[in-house]
C-alpha cells in the first residue's frame, strides 16, 4: 500500500521532458494512482503553449508507455484541464472535474501553496536539472537555434516532436509576434 491513494501532477507539458518523467515516477512511488493534468488545455499555437492539448496527451501516452508499460492506465489518468484564472478556487475546480484526491506533486510554489491552503498534501518533487530542462528553457533554446534542448527530452519523443513540426511551429509563431 502506498502512502497516498490518488495524487495529481499538473503541468503544461510544452513539451514533455525528462523533468516530467522524473516527477511522474516519483509520484507513482508515493501513490496508488496519479492524475496527470494537462494544464492550459484551451491554449495552443502560442509561444508559451505551442502544442495542442491533444498533441500533449499523445506525447504523454508515449512517455507513459515507454516508462511504465502498456498497462500504465491501471495507475495513471491523463486529463486535459482548461485554465480558470482564479487561483483561490483552482483546487476546488480540480475536485469538481477529477473527483477526490489526496494532494499534489509539483515544483511550482504557488500550486503547492494552493493545495496546502485547503488542507491537502503538497509534495515538492525532486527537481531534475531545472535550469536546463524546463519547457520554457527548451523553447528558448529552440528559438536561439541551439540543439542542446534535445538532451532534455526523452529520445523516443524526438521523432514525435519532429512529426508535429514542433521546432518549425515555434519559429513560425516567433516570427508572427
Amino acid at each position: 500500500m502506498k502512502q497516498f491513494k490518488r495524487l495529481v501532477f499538473p503541468g503544461r507539458f510544452q513539451p514533455p521532458h525528462l523533468g516530467h518523467v522524473s516527477a511522474i515516477k516519483y509520484a507513482l512511488e508515493l501513490a496508488d494512482e496519479l492524475i496527470v493534468i494537462i494544464g492550459s488545455a484551451q491554449d495552443s499555437f502560442s509561444l508559451k503553449n505551442p502544442l495542442t492539448a491533444g498533441e500533449r496527451l499523445q506525447l504523454l501516452r508515449t512517455v507513459l508507455t515507454h516508462e511504465i508499460g502498456d498497462d500504465y492506465c491501471k495507475r495513471v489518468l491523463i486529463i486535459p484541464v482548461m485554465d480558470i484564472e482564479m487561483n483561490k478556487v483552482w483546487v476546488q475546480y480540480l475536485r469538481m472535474l477529477l473527483g477526490e484526491f489526496d494532494g499534489v506533486v509539483s515544483g511550482n510554489p504557488l500550486v503547492l501553496q494552493l493545495f496546502r491552503d485547503v488542507g491537502l498534501a503538497a509534495i515538492e518533487q525532486p527537481m531534475f536539472n531545472r535550469s536546463e530542462c524546463s519547457g520554457t528553457r527548451i523553447r528558448e533554446l529552440i528559438l536561439q537555434g541551439s540543439n542542446t534542448w534535445a538532451s532534455c527530452v526523452p529520445p523516443y519523443l524526438l521523432p514525435e516532436l519532429e512529426r508535429l513540426n514542433f521546432v518549425g511551429r515555434l519559429h513560425s509563431l516567433a516570427s508572427e509576434g
